[in-house]
């Protein structure tokens, strides 16, 4: 059993440990648990982390509990927080629960019958608590110094708008979740995000006041880039997320295609289930032909394919290959407007468009991809325009209904990777 900790660490994977935890899971199957936040109404690539770390462990026979802080959230983790964070309603956090449970089913088996994966909701106890067994049943077993130590206390008090009561008191709330899981679940391991280590280690605390129960936590690193931007994001700035409707198979895809030489080695450890020997073996070819990108071509398969499955994989695929030339047969508006998000667009009037003297040298003029007409059809001429990627060899071309992407859209491409996304309006 304690070969998940040999694993984790070559991954790359543990930054903070209990002590002890070596000797407690070298010859014994626990619960353990980590807490996702259902304060948006998906999870992004940063929560394959911990969700990950889940599933090897059940891979090793372990049971793991992912816990939804429905309860928690309501409250507000002052964490990594300048600020306080807006609260959210029941109803909003009921949604965004919900929304959660086909993600992490892509990851956890909830139907294996060893090991089931567990899928809670903290609301179910913490809302039903009163305030007097919450006093008596945690906040007796902690000073206001013990709590004011903490970093993601410290930090906000030494700011002028300070910590509020309400954010003060979850370090105690997520402590309670140990200790309840502890009671109910037999749960003995909590893993999170470094970030979150003051919180684990109070549930650590209370396990052992309120039970005298030894209790142990890994915390994971938390992901950076090697040039220092944050990890997660688009080069535009978006954040990747696991819903499909909110990054798609094609985006979700791209982003780990273009991840620098300087971290896709390590982000192949973190987020596929490629072995030691296939991860060195692809360091090898990195170092041989960087400028074949095989490594991050595996890395964006293998986490597409995990995320989006196969049908979401071949989509990504098909999608990309169009920006080389590839057959946009089939693709609807939204995968045009996906695909071409970074390309220059330029807007026509459908009445312009289709006006009988509009050849397709005028639109290339207008849409800026030439200076000139002569220009335009001396292009043509020499075989560089391409309309929806099928080259023309006709300047006289006239652009006709059937031409356009669900009535739309229009790809212009001069050479080979120069595109103009004509969007066309009514």
């Amino acid at each position: 059993m304690s070969d998940i900790l040999s694993e984790l660490r070559w991954r790359g994977l543990i930054q903070e440990e209990t002590e002890g935890v070596d000797d407690y899971l070298d010859s014994r199957r626990v619960t353990l648990y980590n807490g996702f936040d259902p304060t948006g109404d998906s999870l992004h690539i940063g929560n394959l982390v911990p969700l990950l770390a889940l599933a090897r462990f059940q891979r090793m026979g372990h049971t793991p509990i992912a816990l939804a802080g429905g309860g928690t959230a309501l409250i507000g983790d002052p964490s990594g927080k300048s600020a306080e964070r807006p609260l959210l309603s029941i109803e909003e956090i009921h949604a965004n629960t919900e929304n959660l449970r086909p993600q992490l089913a892509k990851l956890l088996d909830f139907e294996v019958k060893s090991n089931p994966a567990k899928l809670l909701n903290n609301i179910d106890w913490l809302q039903p608590l009163s305030m007097f067994d919450y006093l008596r049943e945690v906040g007796k077993h902690f000073t206001v110094n013990y709590m004011m130590a903490k970093d993601s206390v410290k930090s906000r008090t030494e700011r002028d708008q300070g910590i509020s009561y309400t954010e003060f008191s979850y370090m105690l709330l997520q402590a309670y979740d140990f200790l309840h899981l502890q009671r109910t679940h037999g749960c003995t391991l909590q893993t999170g995000g470094s970030d979150q280590w003051g919180n684990i280690t109070a549930g650590i605390e209370l396990n052992r006041r309120a039970d005298a129960k030894k209790v142990h936590a890994l915390a994971y690193p938390l992901i950076t880039r090697a040039d220092g931007t944050k990890f997660g994001k688009t080069a535009s700035g978006e954040s990747v997320w696991l819903d499909e409707k909110k990054t798609s198979p094609y985006k979700f895809y791209q982003f780990w295609y273009n991840v620098d030489d300087r971290d896709v080695v390590s982000y192949l450890k973190i987020f596929t289930w490629l072995s030691k020997e296939e991860i060195d073996s692809l360091q090898h070819e990195m170092e041989q032909t960087p400028e074949a990108r095989i490594p991050q071509k595996e890395l964006a398969v293998s986490v597409t394919k995990m995320i989006h499955g196969e049908s979401g994989l071949a989509k990504a695929e098909r999608a990309s290959a169009v920006l080389f030339g590839g057959d946009i047969e089939g693709l609807n508006a939204d995968d045009i407007s996906d695909i071409f998000s970074d390309v220059p667009r330029a807007k026509v009037t459908k009445s312009k468009l289709l006006t009988p003297d509009y050849y397709v040298t005028d639109l290339i003029m207008d849409t800026g991809l030439s200076s000139s007409k002569g220009e335009a059809r001396r292009l043509i001429k020499n075989g560089g325009i391409s309309i929806n990627n099928n080259r023309i060899d006709d300047e006289k071309v006239l652009i006709d209904l059937p031409m356009l992407v669900e009535g739309k859209y229009l790809v212009l491409r001069r050479g080979k990777r120069e595109y103009r996304l004509v969007e066309v309006d009514d």
